[in-house]
């Protein structure tokens, strides 16, 4: 049975919450007030210096269940649609695309599982090229409006129960898969697999990543998403959905391992 890679997205493919970095244009689209503009600008700026352990994710999960009762999915779904070109671009890591792109040129399947939810990691990955996704799935009501709650929440434990049962449909082995991620709180997921590997590791999975001499990646170079998938000419096997400036893609890989095990 052929492996996986599995990567995380916050802070592994790209450099921010994926669910903040979009608060702006729902802010604009008159889904958020100016107060809820600004928590979620210090919820972002926290999170970029100190990352998010189990109980402010928690913490942000509830709130965000409340901030978001009576929305309109399809309406949110457009609205990410429309944006994430100009929110995704600058965000990207370079180095997470060339070991991506490394995956799928070894014939390894590369899936994104997230705990943001599906109406936001979708359309980001796809714009990315990138269409295995799995993510937080919001309850939704009768006329298609966010109630508050989840069917499905893609953290922790989650994480590990969906890779587990995709890999059990799909016939992968776990045991010759990778998975990538920055927080211990994706612990799960990670053990999951024969091939862990921490990314930018908050401090708590960097001491497990140590102790268990597990590889660790430093992601460091932002880039702008240029080319889409469609324009790579064939068959050149690019799933990015992006040409990395100047063809860095196998360069950055081995810039990236020889960066590990910090």
């Amino acid at each position: 049975m052929p492996g996986a890679a599995f990567f995380d997205l916050d802070k592994t493919i790209i450099a921010k919450s994926s669910t903040l970095a979009f608060t702006r244009p729902l802010f604009r689209a008159g889904f958020l007030t100016r107060t809820g503009l600004f928590k979620a600008g210090i919820a972002q700026a926290y999170y970029q210096m100190f990352g998010a352990d189990h109980d402010q994710i928690e913490r942000v999960r509830e709130e965000l269940g409340e901030l978001t009762r009576g929305w309109s999915r399809d309406e949110v779904r457009r609205l990410v649609e429309e944006t994430v070109e100009e929110i995704v671009s600058p965000l990207v890591y370079a180095e997470a695309l060339a070991i991506i792109d490394e995956h799928v040129r070894a014939g390894r399947r590369v899936v994104v599982i997230s705990s943001s939810p599906v109406e936001i990691v979708v359309p980001l990955c796809r714009h990315l090229g990138l269409t295995d996704v799995i993510g937080t799935r919001p309850s939704v009501d009768a006329q298609g409006k966010f109630t508050g709650g989840i069917d499905f929440y893609a953290y922790g434990p989650g994480k590990a129960e969906a890779i587990e049962e995709l890999a059990a449909a799909e016939g992968i082995s776990l045991e010759d898969s990778f998975a990538y991620s920055d927080s211990v709180t994706d612990l799960p997921m990670l053990e999951a697999v024969g091939h862990p590997v921490a990314v930018n590791p908050d401090r708590e999975l960097r001491a497990v990543a140590n102790e268990r001499d597990w590889q660790v990646l430093e992601f460091e170079r932002e880039v702008t998403v240029r080319n889409r998938l469609a324009t790579i000419p064939k068959p050149v096997p690019i799933i990015s959905g992006a040409a990395v400036a100047s063809g860095l893609a196998a360069a950055l890989t081995i810039w990236a391992v020889r960066r590990s095990r910090r």
